[in-house]
């Protein structure tokens, strides 16, 4: 691949012409921390927040990354520690043995059709009290046998990171993670004094591909190490393979890759949310891409994104 090819404006322009033909509201894509395709729905596009939807998931990851990073957790601790006087009026014995990997990973076990009979909205937030909604769902399979697609479970580690902080997850989001990278404007919104870390976050385009970012540079950022090296790596590698339309699932972080004709493999991670929101890193291209859409098929731009990689390795 070179240079010239990867930045042939006929490649942009076949991208910017299929994706304006859809709901797509913003498209960035950065090559080395690089600006090199933009594309606004209109100017408001630019400077208004978007609901990101489940990509806050992986924001979510983040901070617990941090938190791992500075000794105030263990994905290994069994989340009774944090939620003892729920579980311990559970019958089911398995509930002690769920730990906060289980939740990274949506391996818990609960019996949480989200992504069946729910149809991708869970009815955990219509509960008086969410944190139990979900602790007192009844276990389908053993923790760590299965992942199955769980909101739940990432409201859970939002409820985590505000005991092991002491403060509200958008607060120490704000401290850690946003200023950090420069996000000046975000809208976290919260229910029953918890933000929702799930998918509640707002933020501009502009600012999701700072995560991207962060994460393509192995936790650094402008020179500043914000995550460490060892939890980048361990967050973003395949524990389960549940969802063949979609990939494997790390923590919190979509996983995939792409077979070239040569048998190159290309892998990438991306967080994912509901209507067609993407933050995707490319390790390989060095390349991260962030979309904000209004889709009726969430997984549409996935081929598209597949597609684009494919072409710059032809």
């Amino acid at each position: 691949m070179t240079q010239d090819f990867f930045m042939s404006s006929k490649m942009f322009d076949e991208l910017r012409k299929e994706i304006s033909k859809i709901k797509v509201i913003s498209c960035l894509i950065q090559k080395d921390s690089k600006k090199i395709f933009e594309y606004y729905k209109n100017p408001k596009a630019k400077t208004n927040l978007q609901k990101i939807n489940s990509c806050t998931k992986s924001f979510t990851s983040a901070l617990v990354g941090i938190c791992w990073d500075k000794g105030l957790l263990d994905v290994h601790t069994p989340i009774s520690e944090y939620f003892s006087d729920i579980l311990i009026k559970e019958q089911d014995y398995r509930k002690q043995k769920i730990t906060i990997e289980h939740l990274l990973t949506m391996s818990a076990g609960f019996d949480w059709p989200e992504f069946e009979e729910w149809n991708y909205f869970s009815p955990m937030i219509y509960s008086p009290d969410i944190v139990k909604f979900i602790l007192k769902r009844e276990l389908k399979t053993n923790p760590g046998e299965k992942m199955n697609y769980n909101s739940g479970c990432t409201h859970l580690l939002g409820a985590i990171i505000q005991q092991v902080v002491g403060n509200k997850v958008d607060d120490f989001a704000q401290e850690v993670l946003f200023s950090p990278l420069g996000i000046t404007e975000y809208k976290w919104y919260e229910i029953q004094g918890q933000s929702l870390t799930a998918d509640g976050l707002r933020l501009k385009a502009d600012d999701m591909i700072k995560l991207g970012t962060l994460y393509l540079n192995q936790g650094k950022y402008l020179g500043n190490q914000i995550i460490s090296q060892d939890w980048i790596l361990k967050s973003t590698k395949t524990y389960y393979n549940t969802y063949n339309n979609i990939g494997g699932y790390a923590y919190q972080w979509w996983t995939s890759e792409i077979k070239l004709s040569d048998d190159k493999i290309i892998a990438f991670y991306f967080a994912l949310g509901y209507m067609g929101q993407y933050i995707c890193i490319v390790p390989d291209l060095k390349m991260t891409i962030a979309i904000v859409s209004k889709l009726d098929n969430t997984l549409y731009l996935l081929n598209i994104i597949k597609k684009f990689i494919v072409q710059i390795n032809q």
